[in-house]
């Protein structure tokens, strides 16, 4: 998968904003360094919508690094070179789809949510964090977060394909909480934290879905002020990076590496298989309504895809 090499980056869409703002404090994630946290603080009775807020207590020497769009960011050439300009043009993307297809599927006006690059730490309006949560949203200032060294992690901790759309699919799933945050929906997750069946997991699984939704139109809707979409014609070896992507965070296989076991009635994000589905199901039909996780009776199984 590549970017229209002609396509302009946006120089004010990544920015320093973030920081204190109002709302719950929980943060919302896909990356597998955040799933890892989470699983730990389970298995010692912690609870897990804390650690984005004690994030930086864990060494006092990590300081908030590069924020805002970097300079070398200039065209789609440079986002299919770098991962920093890629997150970047991603979001853009993103923007130029959710903001036909929200209001078109579901009567809501899409609001872009904030942009943020940093490295090593960083501070937010649901707290302070580091990068060892991975990519998260925060709704208390509506800003997705990314620390782009994560996408290295992904590969070599989590045996993630290393492709564009692996780490694009990131990108998706963490705008898609910012979808989930303008429907109402995403307080859903707190009500019921845990579990197989749990309001955590189909909330994860609905940003998973969402982020396929993306993926069916980046490669056929033109980009803004031009008649060229974002993306080039998805392969089935782009869509296979996606997949690798998310089946790598899931949490039946992050749990076996890093407790040797699996234990369903910690999940927070659902299984690889139903990651993987769930994408699937965004992706073939490009519908909201395909991603609807919160009544489907069987999660293994999402209803676009019998």
């Amino acid at each position: 998968m590549t970017f229209n090499e002609g396509l302009q980056i946006d120089p004010n869409r990544a920015s320093s904003g973030g920081g204190p703002g109002r709302g719950g404090k929980i943060a919302l994630g896909g990356g597998a360094g955040g799933l890892i946290l989470i699983v730990i603080a389970m298995l010692f009775g912690l609870d897990p919508t804390t650690l984005v807020e004690q994030g930086t207590q864990d060494n006092g020497q990590s300081q908030p690094g590069l924020e805002g769009t970097p300079d070398h960011c200039k065209t789609g050439a440079d986002a299919n070179q770098y991962a920093d300009c890629r997150v970047v043009l991603t979001a853009q993307s993103l923007d130029a789809v959710w903001s036909v297809e929200l209001p078109k599927q579901t009567g809501v006006r899409y609001e872009e949510p904030g942009l943020r690059l940093f490295t090593n730490a960083v501070s937010t309006g649901c707290g302070n964090a580091t990068s060892a949560v991975g990519p998260f949203y925060c709704p208390a200032d509506q800003t997705a977060y990314f620390d782009v060294a994560f996408f290295q992690d992904l590969v070599t901790r989590f045996g993630s394909s290393g492709g564009p759309l692996a780490q694009e699919y990131v990108v998706a799933h963490e705008v898609g909480h910012h979808i989930q945050n303008q429907l109402g929906d995403l307080g859903r997750s707190q009500r019921d934290p845990r579990g197989p069946e749990s309001g955590a997991v189909r909330t994860e699984l609905q940003a998973d879905c969402y982020a396929g939704i993306w993926a069916y139109y980046a490669d056929k809707s033109p980009a803004p002020g031009g008649s060229e979409p974002f993306l080039k014609p998805l392969s089935d070896t782009d869509i296979r990076d996606a997949l690798s992507a998310a089946s790598a965070v899931g949490d039946d296989r992050i749990q076996q590496s890093t407790q040797g076991q699996v234990n369903p009635e910690a999940w927070t994000h659902g299984s690889s298989e139903q990651r993987q589905k769930w994408f699937l199901a965004g992706y073939r039909t490009g519908r909201v309504d395909a991603c609807d996780t919160y009544s489907a009776n069987d999660l293994n199984n999402p209803p676009a895809l019998r």
